[in-house]
């Protein structure tokens, strides 16, 4: 779609079952003064690294994965300096450690340690500076797989349009999709309905998207991300939540944050063991949500269409009917709907309220 807010907009009205169909730019008319919107300002970045194994020639592809909080970043060598990170790999071969790797663009890299789905770790010879310098130039765009692209450095256009409008700290290896559909002219307008807007950070990693393949969904495990929630945006939600005004989650990523990190900080100020409206939150989430969850902190939620047997959609199934398993009759009834009415889903596709 051309136009950000030019997206078709699935309401959904969980008290009745029903939905109507509209577009983003009415989104506005669904809010009321004094609804707070919160949002993920997480940035992605160009995570997709292709190389050549220096013993045989063969291709091996890198994805960067979120720095965990505990990352060092660098490690000495005398007087100079290699960067650490953590990535997937994926080759046409068997890999050990210890092995090198020119990428593409002649930075080299060694093999440290295999963790397969938990996340390879590799050292890049070269300063984080001159890394990061080299992933902003040689770096692919981490496009869903259904997004095809030729190999190289993603054109302007992906940089640009897998990107937020309000995105600020890099980090995130996807996009947290729902905010993809705003644009400037729509805060604009919902300002001057007295919507309010905080932010927060939770750097979304490709592990949010692995599909549950356990038959006993406990079972499944979503890897932690890491997440920043400045106090001024806790302040916001606990002034919102006591005046009865709505939290609204503007993607599952948000949703996330103030479930897994919010609402356990609100519950210990409220009994006496923290002052959450003073301090911001830092750390990791794996939370993992499904029927018949109930939500502490979100009354409704912006989120894309998600793919079957995802994490994702399971959250939105939890959301659409908190406390019961009703919901993933009704998300499925409306995605059936969404099917035959042309909607496109997925990360470049339409969106969702859950009013």
């Amino acid at each position: 779609m051309p136009e950000r807010d030019a997206s078709r907009l699935l309401v959904l009205h969980r008290a009745g079952k029903t939905w109507e169909d509209k577009s983003v730019r009415d989104l506005p008319s669904y809010l009321h003064s004094g609804d707070l919107l919160v949002l993920n300002d997480t940035r992605v970045i160009p995570a997709r690294l292709r190389a050549l194994r220096d013993v045989s020639g063969g291709k091996v592809e890198f994805l960067l994965l979120p720095p965990q909080t505990t990352d060092a970043g660098t490690r000495g060598r005398g007087d100079t300096a290699t960067t650490t990170r953590r990535v997937l790999t994926k080759s046409g071969g068997k890999l050990k450690p210890g092995e090198m790797f020119t990428l593409t663009g002649g930075c080299t890299v060694t093999l440290l340690e295999r963790h397969g789905p938990a996340g390879d770790v590799i050292e890049a010879h070269c300063t984080p500076a001159e890394f990061e310098r080299y992933v902003r130039e040689q770096g692919e765009v981490p496009l869903p797989p259904y997004i095809h692209r030729p190999p190289g450095p993603s054109a302007p256009l992906d940089r640009e349009r897998y990107q937020t409008v309000y995105a600020h700290t890099p980090g995130a290896v996807a996009a947290p999709t729902a905010g993809l559909h705003f644009t400037e002219r729509l805060f604009v307008e919902l300002r001057a309905r007295g919507v309010n807007t905080a932010y927060l950070t939770l750097h979304v990693g490709p592990g949010t998207f692995r599909p549950v393949k356990s038959d006993d969904i406990e079972e499944h495990f979503v890897d932690p991300e890491p997440y920043f929630i400045p106090a001024e945006t806790v302040a916001a939600v606990r002034a919102a939540r006591q005046a009865g005004r709505r939290v609204i989650a503007v993607g599952t990523t948000s949703l996330r944050a103030l479930e897994g990190a919010v609402a356990p900080a609100l519950d210990a100020e409220k009994r006496g063991h923290g002052d959450a409206v003073n301090a911001p939150l830092c750390g990791e989430t794996g939370l993992f949500v499904y029927p018949p969850c109930k939500f502490c902190v979100a009354d409704a939620l912006v989120t894309n269409f998600h793919i079957p047997k995802s994490s994702l959609l399971m959250l939105v199934c939890a959301f659409a009917a908190p406390g019961t398993t009703d919901g993933i009759e009704f998300v499925k009834r409306a995605y059936e709907h969404a099917v035959q009415s042309g909607y496109r889903f997925y990360s470049y596709g339409d969106a969702c309220l859950f009013a």
